[in-house]
């Protein structure tokens, strides 16, 4: 179960384990029958990979390969059941993006063992209960459904912690030109951040549709029906929320006696009040009037701050709005997407029927390849570069984002052509480019600190596309960098003079390169306690997998190189936003890091707020607590001006006019209470 509940809370896109080992694993693995069950691994991107089952001698057997933008996931697994469909025992062999995938469970004398890549336990197994796999393929995830459904009020407790429960979303009839099946849409809920569907024909799992889907082979065609249906039958619960958790204020709000922080002057003002009529802040003093019929809202030993930007935050699906928001993220750049789905979800966040940040999105685009990006327009030549562009335009897009396959001949006309129509550049750097080729052919902003430390990187790292190289490279390499060298001080100074951006998403780097396998990253360490015991565990796999050329101490010097060009682009005024690339979460880890690298709290908490605002092009709208913009604002307990990760401890957002308790953000999304607040 943990692997969907990752793909929907998508906090895994950057790890990686060597192909090398991958290749050692796979000699050892099961190989299938000509007769086994397949489903295909498929994303927008195309074909990824395959998942198949069958059964010998009484044994579950299931076998799982998966090639994912250079990322390799190598399985077998064997699994039994009994007559009721519970499990007696699961094996699984091989190796996954963060590494060894080995985990095993078994029941005897109803006592029950699991070892699993990031935990262990046994005990007396309870009736009903249902272990619940740390990883495994497909048919692991089939097995657990199956029970699910099997239980009188569909609900089950879980194995090492938790409660499932399964609802049904829908019906819908399709097609592959050769049969018709009419399947049953089901919501599994408690294992993740929000639920996630699953599909059946009768009492047979069919398929998964999302980020990944995983579709029976011959039926690929329809994954794109299955997710619009099931996010059409997701929807009413999401609408519902709007009314519950945030009607619109019909009458005037005042911030009273509450610490501010004022974007536009990078500084923290303290007694304040700010007063809201009809969603526009009206006014901000230290002596304000309440109007009659105001709502106080008290700010004693608060901080009011303008409601936060994540720049970097791939928007899933209509859960992800009720969890931005309890974090206080009012606004969101979203640097590629699926585009109707995306489109149509910012349609219903601005009309009022779905509860989310505000939108500025970029059209990703990238080459053709195995390597190539889930969700892109794919460009192969010079004429559909340029109509990725157009359409980019046309379709309300405020930029592109380039990627790593596309071929590097291809930037300087996409790049023309995008600037013609007033469109912002960003990305990857694509292979075969350095990072200051890439902005001299037309990049207004490099994406990931990584690709900025690209500049010094060897040729085997800036040769490749999307694959490993990039991400052990830089843990490889980055420790040796002399920043202070001719070559680098003239590629930062000629970055400052071109008024390149940067969305470093460094916190990304230290989840992956600091912690040990099984250890939660720094940046999630607050919520522990308050997440999904499943998602919990999930978050113990997001360090890179140590190899022969790259250790773990060799990763963390890695770290501490790249935070240090952080301070250098801060030196150097080089505009920085703060993204996250993951769930949002780790955001205020986002800030906490670029305080470590020298900022004050104020010119890190401005790198997510007016700072993006201005580079977005709404600053006049939001971005900083001003007379006149639309209220935008989070009140978190705490003061972030003498320790910036007060900003996790969100009491309240408002957005769109609508005030809204963060705990009933959290309790929505399956979060028990605010992050642990630090000493």
């Amino acid at each position: 179960m943990k692997r969907f509940a990752a793909v929907l809370f998508a906090l895994a896109c950057l790890v990686a384990t060597p192909s090398s080992n991958a290749q050692d694993a796979t000699a050892n693995l099961a190989r299938p029958p000509a007769n086994a069950e397949t489903w295909v691994i498929a994303s927008t991107a195309g074909r990824h990979g395959t998942s198949q089952r069958w059964t010998a001698d009484g044994v579950r057997w299931s076998r799982e390969s998966i090639l994912l933008r250079g990322f390799v996931t190598e399985l077998d697994q064997q699994m039994r059941v009994g007559g009721d469909g519970a499990l007696q025992s699961i094996t699984v062999r091989g190796v996954t993006p963060s590494g060894d995938a080995a985990e095993t469970f078994s029941v005897t004398n109803g006592r029950y063992q699991f070892r699993s890549p990031v935990d262990s336990g046994e005990g007396a197994l309870p009736a009903g209960v249902f272990y619940s796999t740390f990883g495994g393929t497909l048919d692991g995830t089939i097995a657990f459904i199956d029970y699910l459904r099997s239980r009188p009020d569909h609900a089950m407790q879980l194995l090492p912690g938790g409660r499932a429960e399964l609802v049904q979303l829908t019906t819908r009839s399709v097609s592959n030109g050769r049969e018709t099946k009419n399947l049953t849409a089901y919501a599994v809920v408690g294992v993740g951040l929000g639920p996630f569907p699953v599909w059946y024909d009768g009492d047979r799992f069919f398929a998964f549709a999302g980020f990944l889907s995983y579709i029976p082979e011959g039926w690929e065609g329809v994954a794109n029906e299955l997710a619009a249906a099931q996010a059409e039958a997701l929807s009413g619960r999401a609408t519902a929320l709007v009314s519950e958790i945030g009607p619109r204020a019909i009458q005037p709000i005042l911030f009273q006696n509450v610490r501010i922080f004022d974007a536009e002057g990078r500084r923290f003002r303290n007694n304040m009040s700010v007063l809201v009529v009809d969603g526009r802040i009206t006014a901000v003093g230290r002596s304000i009037r309440a109007p009659a019929n105001a709502q106080i809202v008290s700010g004693e030993g608060r901080t009011l701050v303008p409601g936060l930007w994540d720049s970097h935050q791939h928007f899933g699906g209509d859960d992800s709005g009720p969890l931005l928001l309890a974090q206080g993220i009012t606004n969101i750049r979203d640097p590629g997407n699926r585009d109707a789905e995306l489109i149509a979800r910012r349609a219903r966040i601005n009309e009022g029927q779905l509860l989310g940040p505000r939108i500025i999105a970029s059209l990703l685009i990238d080459g053709e390849g195995p390597n190539m990006a889930q969700m892109a327009t794919v460009a192969r030549n010079e004429q559909e570069a340029i109509a990725a562009v157009r359409h980019a335009h046309e379709a309300g897009y405020f930029g592109v984002k380039l990627y790593g396959t596309l071929d590097s001949a291809l930037v300087a006309p996409i790049a023309a052509e995008a600037h013609r129509l007033g469109l912002h550049v960003q990305g990857h750097i694509p292979r075969g480019m350095r990072p200051l080729e890439a902005v001299r052919a037309g990049y207004n902003e490099i994406t990931h600190i990584n690709f900025v430390m690209m500049q010094a990187m060897p040729d085997e790292v800036v040769q490749n596309s999307n694959g490993l190289p990039r991400f052990y490279g830089t843990a490889r390499y980055a420790a040796d960098v002399n920043l202070n060298s001719p070559e680098m001080r003239a590629y930062l100074d000629e970055l400052a003079r071109r008024h390149v951006a940067v969305d470093p998403t460094i916190s990304v780097f230290e989840g992956g390169y600091v912690p040990e396998i099984g250890e939660i990253a720094a940046g999630y360490a607050p919520y522990i306690g308050t997440l999904p015991p499943q998602v919990e565990r999930g978050l113990r796999a997001g360090s890179f997998a140590p190899t022969p050329e790259v250790s773990r101490d060799q990763m963390r010097r890695s770290q501490a190189a790249l935070l240090n060009l952080v301070r250098e682009l801060h030196r150097r005024n080089i505009t920085i936003v703060a993204g996250t690339d993951g769930s949002g979460l780790e955001l205020v880890r986002e800030l906490e890091l670029y305080v470590q690298a020298g900022f004050t709290p104020a010119d890190a908490l401005a790198t997510a707020t007016i700072v993006p605002s201005r580079l977005f092009g709404v600053g006049d709208e939001t971005g900083s607590i001003r007379v006149g913009k639309a209220a935008d604002l989070a009140l978190v307990e705490g003061d972030p001006s003498q320790n910036i990760g007060d900003l996790r401890n969100v009491v309240m957002v408002m957005r769109d006019g609508r005030l809204m308790d963060a705990n009933a953000l959290r309790r929505a999304v399956g979060i028990s209470g605010p992050p642990r607040r630090a000493n």
